[in-house]
């Protein structure tokens, strides 16, 4: 399974119906969280395993000789939840189940598979990209449901001028209290754990404000400990609470009881996810509503205003490329630990003689008589994270009573966002301050306290063009695939004030640089165009990140990407300096040390928008752009074209204040132009 959460809600379930017909079956998880003593007893006499892709790559692939007995009887490999093996992750996972055929090989066995989806568009074809061979699929599905409710809600308009509408926030809050208040149990799923701790405080405020009685309310997410996760399970299934707000670590099938009613805070970004969300509630057979609050994300808006899109959208097609070269390299390490390579092995479809000759370079491989051993002291596999960029989690350490107790985990991709000193971390909408960040020793110091604000990081990210693939013409710019050096920087935070939403105050960070080669799609007009097209270098400013804006939109659901997996930026070729909107609609230019810059201060000022794949090396995201980039054009200038906003709303081009309004021609006019040039014949 793709997650502890939901292997531990299934081995429950594998437990209960074994002792129900008496079958004698032993069925036990083996994740990070199971305790030292039981591991030996699950290796030797478990009948069946319930893991996830973590503990598979680096816990039991690994020591595949403390598995011999198992791995000597394994028959059927089960793997659920396919659909959200996508992108990266889906990419690692192939890889490890290259190593586990490997592995399953050496003892002489070839067990079977059996994969489990929901709705996905390409179920058969992905099975087949994750297992690299062909397979059967049954399509017909005879689970129970209810009858269920969708309702899109769009938040009511409170400035028409500037097309601002009341925040998502605030209407699920008040959509959860309404639900919860008329008895029917409730779960809204939120976008970041920021947003699962604010909308979680909102509800506690209302519904536990009496300490003395039980709580009705509860926060599910990643980074908790494995006692909170568990107990939080236990809770929701036994019905003793009546709301849970969640990120989609509870998307998946965790048996979290009878649910009536969830709710949506944003779309997730794909049909399937939302589908799939909103099949939480009604799951025995009882009737359910389901509602999506719509944000300002112009996607949101885009989806309430056509409501067909959503209806009849067909499921996304699930994509990952295995044989991405960075991703490769490191599982072909991870397997010349577990096995020796010989002369003519195969790795998937892969010859790995070039990688493994590489690994030889570095002086970790070694070969002799056509056989290729591991002679380093390091274990490879603790290097390689399968959901993110770089591995190493953060744990945060509580000093409020002068102890140090451990209260959560970040992820390392997640820390510099999360975890800067001054920044307001949340457990279980409980505010904590972090006091200092070890960044070498991974620890975040916190104490308790009391304030009336949450802080949010502010972050900027610049590239430099390393190499052109594919160059074209397009209208009077161009368009070029290639590949691209990504530096992210967090510059500062800021604190806003619960319920209002004010910003208070602003904060400086100092953190490293998060750096990676990737690959890219971009955009560039010549400087004399600009010259001729617009009044001043920061009008084309303007109008760059409002097509950057639009097409980042589109894009996604082009190729049907993540957000998180495809990103947006605006700066120069040489990344001398990038760009930031300042939230009124008007651009902003940094230098390499996140200095503030004038346009016209530039001696060569020719901006390019970036669309690129956010891990290194790509995962294949970039090259669909590139091959539909005249369509994607197309479709962000129909996007903003047919905004009702008048010079620009989040919608369309990104968030417009009221002094930009004013202006003759706002960010919306100047994006738009931008889009048509890069069209014009």
């Amino acid at each position: 399974f793709p997650t502890k959460a939901l292997a531990q809600d299934q081995v429950a379930e594998l437990i209960e119906l074994s002792k129900a017909g008496d079958l004698g079956v032993k069925a036990a998880t083996f994740d990070g969280d199971t305790p030292g003593d039981q591991r030996q007893a699950i290796r030797l006499a478990g009948d069946i395993v319930v893991t996830n892709p973590d503990m598979l790559h680096q816990g039991i692939l690994p020591h595949h000789t403390k598995w011999a007995q198992f791995f000597e009887n394994l028959a059927y490999i089960v793997i659920d939840e396919i659909h959200a093996y996508r992108g990266v992750f889906g990419s690692h996972l192939a890889n490890v189940l290259r190593r586990l055929e490997r592995i399953c090989a050496f003892y002489g066995v070839r067990p079977q598979f059996i994969l489990c989806s929901a709705t996905i568009g390409n179920p058969k074809e992905h099975a087949e990209a994750l297992l690299g061979r062909p397979v059967t699929a049954i399509t017909e599905s005879g689970a129970p449901s209810g009858e269920k409710h969708v309702l899109l809600w769009n938040p009511p308009v409170v400035n028409p001028d500037l097309g601002l509408r009341a925040s998502a926030r605030s209407q699920s809050n008040r959509i959860a209290r309404m639900a919860i208040k008329s008895g029917l149990k409730t779960l809204v799923f939120a976008q970041s754990r920021t947003m699962v701790e604010v909308l979680t405080k909102y509800l506690k405020d209302v519904f536990d404000h009496d300490p003395r009685k039980p709580p009705r309310i509860r926060a599910y997410r990643g980074g908790y400990l494995p006692t909170e996760r568990r107990d939080a399970e236990r809770a929701m299934r036994d019905g003793r609470i009546d709301g849970i707000v969640s990120t989609s670590a509870l998307e998946l099938g965790v048996d979290i009881g009878s649910l009536d009613v969830v709710i949506l805070n944003g779309y997730p970004g794909s049909v399937s996810g939302t589908w799939q969300r909103f099949g939480r509630a009604g799951r025995r057979q009882k009737p359910s509503l389901g509602v999506m609050v719509a944000s300002s994300d112009p996607l949101d808006q885009y989806i309430v205003r056509h409501p067909e899109f959503f209806s009849d959208a067909s499921p996304e097609h699930a994509r990952i490329a295995p044989d991405q070269p960075v991703i490769l390299l490191d599982h072909i390490r991870c397997a010349a630990f577990e096995l020796p390579f010989l002369d003519g092995d195969r790795f998937g479809p892969v010859d790995p003689q070039v990688y493994l000759q590489l690994l030889a370079e570095d002086g970790v491989v070694h070969a002799e008589g056509g056989r290729w051993e591991w002679i380093a002291d390091s274990y490879p596999a603790i290097a390689v994270n399968l959901r993110s960029v770089a591995d190493g989690n953060f744990v945060v350490v509580d000093r409020t009573d002068g102890r140090q107790v451990i209260i959560a985990e970040v992820d390392f991709s997640s820390a510099p966002l999360m975890l800067y000193e001054g920044a307001i971390h949340m457990v279980q909408a409980t505010p904590y301050q972090v006091e200092r960040l070890d960044w070498e020793g991974r620890k975040a110091y916190v104490t308790r306290t009391r304030v009336d604000y949450y802080t949010d990081a502010i972050d900027y990210t610049r590239l430099k063009v390393l190499e052109a693939f594919a160059s074209t013409v397009t209208g009077v710019g161009q368009v070029h695939h290639g590949e691209v050096h990504v530096v992210r920087r967090v510059s500062g935070y800021k604190k806003i004030r619960y319920y209002t939403h004010e910003n208070i105050g602003y904060g400086p960070v100092t953190l490293p640089d998060q750096e990676m080669h990737t690959t890219a799609c971009w955009w560039q007009l010549p400087e004399p165009v600009l010259t001729s097209l617009f009044d001043s270098r920061q009008q084309a400013l303007d109008g760059f990140l409002g097509a950057a804006h639009a097409l980042h939109v589109v894009a996604r659901i082009a190729v049907m990407a993540d957000g998180a997996d495809l990103q947006k930026a605006v700066g120069s070729g040489d990344g001398a300096w990038s760009a930031t909107g300042d939230g009124r609609g008007r651009g902003q230019l940094r230098t390499t040390e996140g200095a503030a810059l004038q346009p016209e201060s530039l001696a060569r000022f020719e901006p390019t928008v970036y669309l690129y794949d956010n891990y290194p090396g790509g995962v294949g995201l970039s090259e669909p752009l590139w091959e539909r980039q005249a369509e994607l054009l197309q479709r962000a200038e129909s996007l903003v074209d047919a905004c009702d906003c008048r010079a620009g709303c989040p919608s369309c081009v990104g968030p417009v204040l009221d002094d930009v309004v004013t202006l003759s021609e706002g960010p919306r006019q100047l994006g738009l132009r931008v889009l048509r040039a890069l069209q014009a014949a």
